[in-house]
């Protein structure tokens, strides 16, 4: 039975009592999910890890659609549950047993035993596309296992990857839920009106953009991963835990990067200069300090690999290309290569502006703004995938379910919600939190 505060929490708001007559989005997404995986398979070259993940993984959220319908409940426990087994957890097992892997696996591992036998994990003479090495040098460190245990499950940098985002986006959980009623890793189906850490943590799993990188042995559910935590300090108002989390990320991947103005402008508006400073100096600091020695040791090698190649222009094509609009400018315009880095320099100058010129005030603004940023250079460049869109799709959700779990840590009462989510001044405990104006 519900308390009196939550009956007043659940008529406030809709969503967090069972659709009755109402629409309803979860088996309809699934539905989606499934259609669009099938389409993945079915279009992937034969005998391919991209194959395998859309076959099976249509057929578990084909599974979890049938379940959500017959639900009371929307986004339940048991459809998230053969979610996450069916498109993550099935594919992978598979995958690695017939060891079959995306190519990143043996671009970091190869990068880990370049690190450590000359310094740096690039390549100084790259001629093909396995050559390359487009990560920054801290996503090596993913390789190292594969030396100590050589080609087996355990040693293989996909399974690294894995248990990399597993535990930054369960840290992320933990200091969101910290003092609510939820607990942190709870699976319950509605708490305080809303989804509980853990149910959203496997919704965020079953999520196609990133069931498939988890499976195959995509690099980038770490770096999501520390950037959600980095989200998560900044939505508790931890600006120095929020620098290094994010500091972690941009030291694996230029992706993160980004990120970077974003926060540390967000903390200038509403905690001040100092915070903005700290923040800039963790994260920049980090990322910085790791790629400084690598870059010393063989300059030459670290700007063909990190900057000409992500760029498409490199002595080899990347492999990857998706027909967006980087890539057709490329193909159908001359010059198209300068045409794109021009497009993209003023994309980045653009939400640069409106930085400047409009601050995020709260954590969901900021990760809108990145959103925005991410999607405009991966539509833009010349070298990249549609998978790379697990970016502005985590961020534009995951902010969201912060705020929602981190709302309730003082309890169920409406008017203590009400008031936490009220106009802070710039020195208040939860600035990060004020509403954007």
């Amino acid at each position: 039975m519900l308390i009196p505060a939550q009956k007043r929490r659940s008529e406030a708001d809709p969503s967090s009592t069972p659709a009755r007559g109402g629409r309803r989005w979860d088996w309809p997404v699934l539905l989606v999910c499934a259609v669009s995986s099938l389409g993945v398979g079915l279009s992937s070259p034969p005998d391919t890890s991209q194959q395998a993940w859309g076959i099976c993984a249509a057929a578990g959220y084909l599974v979890a659609a049938l379940v959500a319908l017959k639900s009371a409940k929307p986004w339940a426990r048991i459809p998230a549950v053969i979610s996450v087994i069916g498109a993550a957890v099935m594919p992978l097992l598979y995958l690695t047993v017939i060891s079959k892997e995306q190519m990143e696996v043996g671009v970091v591992e190869r990068g880990a035993d370049l690190l450590l036998s000359s310094g740096t994990p690039y390549n100084a003479t790259p001629h093909i596309v396995a050559d390359f090495n487009p990560y920054l040098p801290g996503m090596s460190l993913f390789g190292i296992p594969h030396m100590l245990f050589g080609d087996t499950p355990l040693g293989s940098a996909r399974l690294w990857f894995l248990l990399g985002f597993l535990a930054a986006a369960i840290c992320a959980v933990r200091v969101l839920a910290k003092g609510s009623k939820s607990g942190s890793l709870g699976l319950n189906e509605n708490v305080g009106g809303g989804m509980s850490g853990g149910l959203g943590l496997l919704w965020l799993i079953a999520c196609p953009l990133v069931a498939l990188p988890i499976a195959i042995g995509g690099v980038d559910p770490p770096v999501i991963g520390l950037m959600c935590l980095a989200f998560a300090f900044a939505h508790r108002g931890d600006v120095g835990r929020a620098g290094l989390a994010l500091g972690a990320a941009a030291a694996l991947k230029w992706t993160a990067w980004p990120a970077i103005p974003v926060l540390v402008m967000m903390f200038w508006v509403t905690r001040g200069k100092r915070a903005a400073v700290k923040c800039a100096l963790g994260s920049i600091g980090i990322a910085v300090l790791s790629a400084i020695p690598v870059a010393l040791v063989d300059g030459w090698a670290f700007y063909q690999n990190l900057v000409l190649y992500p760029l498409g222009l490199g002595s080899a094509a990347s492999s990857a290309q998706s027909p967006l609009l980087g890539s057709l400018i490329v193909s159908l315009v001359p010059n198209g290569e300068a045409v794109t880095v021009v497009l993209i320099a003023l994309s980045a100058l653009g939400v640069g502006i409106s930085l400047l010129v409009r601050a995020p005030r709260t954590t969901v603004a900021a990760a809108n703004r990145l959103a925005l940023g991410l999607s405009l250079a991966i539509v833009l460049s010349p070298a990249t995938r549609i998978g790379y869109l697990i970016y502005p799709v985590v961020f534009l959700v995951w902010p969201r379910f912060a705020a929602g779990l981190a709302s309730w840590r003082e309890g169920d009462d409406p008017e203590a919600t009400a008031s936490a989510d009220a106009p802070q001044s710039v020195a208040g405990p939860d600035a990060a939190l004020a509403p954007n104006r």
